[in-house]
C-alpha cells in the first residue's frame, strides 16, 4: 500500500517540480468529476436509456443540452486554475503545540479566479477570490508537535467552480518551511553546586556569582516550594516568592547544562527563561553546547536564541 504514495511522490516531483513560484498550466492541473458530477452523468445515462426506449425528441434534446452543459463546464473549471501563479510568502514562527503560520500569494496576471481553494486537507482548505490582475495572500496554519523547521510539503490548491460537477486540482510544492521553538516550561533558575544560601529579611547571599535576588513578587502555579517567603506568609501578606537572575557578570547567563532534566526538558526551561527576560527588556547570555550567544539584548537576539534553541542537536541545524 506505501508503494503508490511513493510512486506518486516520484511523479509529481518530476512533473510538478519544487519552487518558491509555480505558475499553474495544463501539465500541472488535473481534473476529474465530484460526487455530484458522477450522479449527473449516471441521471444522464438514465435519460438518455429513457428517450432511446421511447423515441421521445424532448428527452433527446434535453439529455443533449445536459451533455454539452457538462462539457463546457469542464472548460470552465480548468481555466479557473489555467495561469494563476502561486508564490512562497513569509512564515510565522511558532512554539510546540502552537499554530504555525505560512502565507501563499495568489496572483492573477489577467482573468478574475473565483473561489479556489487553497491549503492541506487534514488541516482545511481556504476558499478566496483572486480580482483580475491582482494579488490575494493566504495565511495557512498548522499544528505543530516538535520543535526544529516544519516543512508541510505539498498543498493543495483546488477548484470546483462554476457548477461543482468537477474539480481540478494541482499538488504544488512551494518549499514553504516555518520555525517551531521549544515549548516553554515554567522552572526554576539553575543553582551553582558550590552556591548554598543563607536567608535573611528581604536578603540572599550568594556564592559564584550564580543567582541575584531580584525581589518578591505573587506566587505563580510552578513555583518551587523553597523559594517562599514564609515570614511575609506569617505576617499575613500571602504567598509571595524570592525571584532572581542569574548573573554572567553583571548579565544573565542561562547555561545548557545548568539544567537538569533530558536535552528537551532543558531546551523547555531555556526557551521558557530567554522569553521571560527578553519581555523584560533585560539582557543575557545563552549558552549551549555548540556554543554562547550574547550577553545582548532585543528582539534579534532574542530570535537568535530561539532559534538556537528549536535547531539544537538537528541535522538541519544550518536552517534552509
Amino acid at each position: 500500500m506505501r508503494l503508490l504514495p511513493r510512486f506518486r511522490d516520484r511523479w509529481l516531483l518530476r512533473r510538478i517540480p519544487p519552487a518558491s513560484s509555480v505558475r499553474l498550466n495544463q501539465r500541472r492541473i488535473f481534473i476529474m468529476p465530484t460526487s455530484v458530477g458522477l450522479a449527473f452523468m449516471v441521471a444522464l445515462l438514465l435519460m438518455l436509456l429513457t428517450a432511446i426506449n421511447y423515441q421521445n425528441s424532448l428527452a433527446y434534446g434535453l439529455t443533449f443540452l445536459l451533455g454539452s452543459l457538462y462539457l463546457v463546464t469542464i472548460l470552465h473549471t480548468w481555466r479557473n486554475l489555467a495561469g494563476l501563479v502561486l508564490q512562497a510568502g513569509g512564515t510565522t514562527a511558532a512554539f510546540v503545540g502552537e499554530q504555525a503560520l505560512l502565507r501563499v500569494r495568489l496572483e492573477s496576471r489577467g482573468r478574475a479566479y473565483q473561489a479556489v481553494a487553497l491549503g492541506w486537507p487534514a488541516s482545511g482548505l481556504r476558499l478566496v477570490d483572486v480580482p483580475a490582475g491582482g494579488t490575494v495572500e493566504v495565511e495557512l496554519s498548522l499544528a505543530t508537535s516538535r520543535r526544529g523547521w516544519l516543512r508541510p510539503g505539498r498543498v493543495r490548491v483546488e477548484s470546483r467552480f462554476p457548477l461543482g460537477l468537477l474539480v481540478a486540482w494541482s499538488w504544488i510544492d512551494l518549499e514553504l518551511a516555518a520555525l517551531v521553538y521549544p515549548q516553554p516550561s515554567i522552572a526554576e533558575r539553575p543553582q551553582g553546586d558550590s552556591a548554598p544560601e543563607t536567608e535573611d529579611e528581604g536578603t540572599l547571599a550568594r556564592g559564584a556569582g550564580v543567582d541575584d535576588y531580584q525581589g518578591l513578587r505573587a506566587w505563580q502555579p510552578g513555583d518551587p516550594r523553597r523559594r517562599l517567603h514564609w515570614k511575609a506568609y506569617s505576617r499575613g501578606q500571602g504567598l509571595l516568592v524570592k525571584d532572581f537572575a542569574s548573573l554572567l557578570g553583571n548579565d544573565p547567563m542561562l547555561d545548557f547544562d545548568g539544567f537538569e532534566g533530558d536535552t528537551e526538558q532543558r531546551l523547555s526551561m531555556l526557551c521558557h527563561w530567554v522569553v521571560e527576560l527578553s519581555e523584560k527588556q533585560q539582557p543575557f547570555a545563552l549558552r549551549l553546547p555548540a556554543g554562547v550567544l550574547g550577553p545582548d539584548s532585543g528582539e534579534s537576539h532574542r530570535d537568535a536564541c530561539l532559534r538556537a534553541l528549536a535547531l539544537h542537536g538537528l541535522d538541519e541545524e544550518r536552517g534552509v
